[in-house]
């Protein structure tokens, strides 16, 4: 079972790609520091960092990212 999982480790990583970004207020422009982003259909997410921004492991075949933030709606 290891070695399968061994074998498959590196397809796998070639069957991602990497999406970043910054998480800004519409109206004000501000970052926003501990938004959730979120790979729809996956427990796959991330958190923005101290400047707002983040970078995140995409599976392949994705399409949707969720933001949410307290205070904003999704």
């Amino acid at each position: 079972m290891l070695l399968l999982a061994v074998c498959l480790g590196p397809a796998f990583l070639l069957a991602q790609r990497t999406i970043s970004g910054t998480v800004t207020d519409a109206e004000t422009g501000e970052t926003l520091i501990g938004a959730n982003i979120l790979v729809v259909g996956t427990s796959t997410g991330t958190i923005t960092d101290f400047d707002g921004t983040y970078s995140l492991m995409v599976p392949e075949g994705a399409t949707q990212l969720q933001f949410s933030y307290t205070g904003y709606s999704s």
